[in-house]
C-alpha cells in the first residue's frame, strides 16, 4: 500500500499544479489512512468498504487517529485527499469502487479573507528604503502582490520577458499553467525599471536574492515580516493578505466582479465572490455606526 502511495505522489507531482504543501498534505492524509488500515488488518485498498470508512472518520473525529480530534476543515481535507486518491486507483489500477464518493464532506463556514486598509498599505510601502537594491526589490515584491494581485508563487516565478514595460502589463502563469494578462500602474513600472537597472547581473527571473538566484516563497514571507515590523504595523501579515487587499480595494472602488475574477486568475466566479462579502460587511458596519436610527439599537 505504501508503494502505491509513493507512485501516487509521483503522479501528483507530474500531473497537477498543486504546491509542495499540497503534496505534503496528501502524504500525511493517506499515510494516516494506511496506518489505520494496517491496524485493522486490512492489506489492500480494494478491501475498504463504507463501514471501514465510518470507523476511520469516527477515529479522526475523536482524536484516536492522530494527536488530536480533527476540526471539520481538516476532516474535509482528509476526505477530499482520499477521494482523489481512490479516483487515481480507479483510473490507474482499474479499481471498481471509490468508497469515499458517498462520504459527505462536513459543511464549512466561509472564511472571509483578511486584508489591509489602504492607509496600512501606504504605511508599509512608504517605510521601505528605496536607496538600495534590496529596498527596491522588497518594494517590487509587495507592490506586485498588492498592485497586481499576484500570488507569492507568481511573484517569485515572474520572468523578465513576461514584463511589458511599454504596454504596462504582466504575462502571469498561474495555477494549472493558465496564463493571464495583468496591467500595472506607472509608479510600479518606474520602480521595476529602477530595480532591474540596479541588479548586478541579468537573470531570466525578475526577483532575485543576495546570491542572484530566484527567491523562495518562504523568503518572501520573511521579507514581508521584516518590512511590516519596520513599518510599525502590529498585525501579522501574510503574502496572500496583499492579494486579498488588491481584490477588496478594487471592488470597494466599483470594479466589476468579473474583471476582478480575470485579474486574480480565478477559474470560477464563486471563488471571487467571497470578496463581495467583505465589502458588504464593511458597508453594513459603516451604516450601523453612522446612521442615527441604526445606532439606537
Amino acid at each position: 500500500m505504501r508503494q502505491i502511495l509513493e507512485t501516487y505522489l509521483s503522479y501528483v507531482k507530474q500531473n497537477q499544479s498543486g504546491s509542495a504543501n499540497t503534496e505534503d498534505a496528501y502524504y500525511r492524509d493517506i499515510s494516516r489512512f494506511i496506518d489505520f488500515l494496517e491496524g485493522e488488518g486490512i492489506n489492500h485498498f480494494q478491501d475498504v468498504d463504507r463501514f471501514v470508512i465510518q470507523n476511520y472518520i469516527m477515529k479522526l473525529r475523536s482524536g484516536e487517529m492522530g494527536n488530536k480530534p480533527l476540526s471539520n476543515r481538516s476532516l474535509a481535507r482528509n476526505i477530499s485527499s482520499l477521494r482523489s486518491f481512490y479516483q487515481y486507483l480507479n483510473h490507474v489500477f482499474d479499481y471498481q469502487v471509490n468508497p469515499f464518493l458517498t462520504v459527505k464532506t462536513p459543511k464549512l463556514p466561509k472564511k472571509l479573507p483578511e486584508f489591509l486598509f489602504v492607509d496600512e498599505i501606504d504605511s508599509l510601502l512608504e517605510s521601505i528604503d528605496l536607496s538600495t537594491t534590496v529596498g527596491l526589490r522588497n518594494r517590487c515584491i509587495i507592490e506586485l502582490m498588492y498592485g497586481c494581485g499576484l500570488r507569492v508563487s507568481e511573484v517569485v516565478g515572474l520572468k523578465c520577458e513576461d514584463i511589458d514595460f511599454g504596454q504596462m502589463v504582466l504575462r502571469v502563469v498561474g495555477k494549472g499553467s493558465k496564463m493571464r494578462m495583468v496591467p500595472f500602474y506607472e509608479e510600479l513600472r518606474d520602480l521595476m525599471l529602477q530595480y532591474q537597472q540596479s541588479k548586478e547581473i541579468h537573470h531570466e527571473t525578475f526577483i532575485l536574492n543576495a546570491r542572484n538566484q530566484p527567491l523562495t516563497t518562504r523568503a518572501v514571507q520573511y521579507i514581508l515580516n521584516q518590512e511590516v515590523m519596520n513599518a510599525g504595523l502590529t498585525m501579522q501579515v501574510h503574502p496572500h493578505m496583499l492579494r486579498h487587499s488588491f481584490a477588496t480595494h478594487l471592488l470597494d472602488n466599483g470594479a466589476d466582479l468579473r474583471i476582478v475574477q480575470e485579474l486574480l486568475g480565478h477559474q470560477n466566479l464563486s471563488t471571487t465572490q467571497i470578496y463581495t462579502h467583505v465589502t458588504v460587511d464593511r458597508l453594513k458596519k459603516i451604516y450601523n455606526d453612522a446612521h442615527p436610527r441604526a445606532k439606537q439599537g
